[in-house]
């Protein structure tokens, strides 16, 4: 076999970045819980002054800061041997409120990773692994990496999509939140729209704790109600708004949640469906994007999908078509893409 030495060093070059960026992953999470880059952002610093803002020890947070720099997270100015943060470096590393979190997805990375002898063991068997079996990492980041893009657009551009919704909603609405996990979406969509009424659900007992006491202390328990349940299976009927955030494609059964929607939804009801971006075709999703959404499944929503029945195993890139003939088989006869960003499609689907 002949090896092109050009295309060898092309290769070796993406993979020394790849191992860099998993070798960082526990430092960005140790940055997160420790409030380095909190601490630095707008802030220049040596090691020792950080460490002592930080009340960490400086020999670790001068190694942190070096990789940090290395890998374009920080900067560093050698004739002050100090470091910095840019705007857009402390936007996506400092800020679990603004448009995106990267340290919340490392976190949910770090997490997944713990069941790898699992998920190895599962691509020999074919069985599955549930969401509920996973590190509890996995559930926190998961609400971190994708809360963010909750907070840009849910209120501001997604809602707004939707016709008619926006109105039921400020006059006063029934919302069914279905896999709400921790309650991100739901406690959003409470706090902008007073005069509506919520339920939240999820077939994950401890998720569901952790949403009620955020609603809790966020000011909005009394018009906030979270019940254990499967998509299949949540309570109510009458709703003006179904919404199911980035969860739909981890269910082994989607159809039987679908149908259970359009049955609890009232006759001109909406069912908002966000769902990762992706294309129809695998050529599509050959990208960065995909690149995370793909492996992300493997680990993550595949096995979930298989550890249920239903037959269905979705994944994180099912692309338009797949959720549309799901909604379809359902009964629903009325499915548009309503907005769009880099990480989401969001789907309007009625009666």
């Amino acid at each position: 076999m002949a090896v092109d030495m050009d295309k060898l060093q092309e290769f070796l070059g993406r993979f020394v970045s790849d191992l860099g960026a998993t070798f960082a992953a526990g430092s960005v999470v140790t940055g997160h819980h420790l409030g380095l880059y909190r601490a630095l952002a707008g802030h220049p610093a040596a090691a020792a002054e950080l460490a002592e803002r930080t009340g960490t020890n400086s020999r670790y947070v001068a190694e942190w800061l070096r990789g940090q720099a290395a890998g374009g997270y920080v900067d560093y100015d050698p004739a002050t041997d100090t470091y910095s943060m840019t705007e857009e470096q402390a936007f996506a590393l400092a800020n679990p409120d603004g448009g995106v979190y990267v340290p919340g997805a490392f976190v949910l990375a770090l997490g997944m990773l713990k069941s790898e002898p699992r998920i190895t063991e599962a691509f020999r068997t074919g069985g599955g692994m549930g969401w509920h079996e996973h590190d509890e990492n996995v559930f926190i980041g998961c609400e971190q990496f994708f809360r963010p893009g909750y907070i840009a657009n849910l209120i501001p551009s997604w809602i707004p999509a939707l016709d008619d919704v926006q109105d039921k909603l400020r006059a006063g609405a029934r919302v069914a939140d279905i896999g709400c996990g921790l309650g991100a979406s739901t406690i959003l969509l409470a706090q902008e729209y007073p005069n509506s009424r919520f339920t939240g659900s999820d077939y994950h007992d401890q998720s569901i704790e952790i949403a009620r006491k955020r609603a809790a202390d966020a000011g909005v328990a009394d018009r906030i109600s979270f019940e254990v349940a499967s998509a299949a299976g949540f309570s109510g009927a009458g709703y003006d708004l179904a919404a199911t955030f980035d969860c739909l494609h981890d269910m082994g059964d989607p159809l039987a949640a679908a149908r259970h929607v359009r049955q609890a939804l009232k006759p001109d009801g909406t069912w908002l469906v966000v769902e990762p971006y992706a294309a129809d075709e695998v050529a599509g999703n050959l990208n960065p994007v995909g690149r995370i959404y793909y492996n992300a499944s493997t680990q993550l929503c595949v096995p979930n999908a298989l550890s249920q029945p239903g037959g269905y195993a979705l994944g994180a890139q099912a692309g338009e078509a797949a959720i549309r003939q799901v909604t379809t088989e359902a009964g629903f006869t009325r499915f548009r893409r309503a907005a769009e960003t880099p990480f989401n499609l969001v789907y309007e689907v009625r009666p």
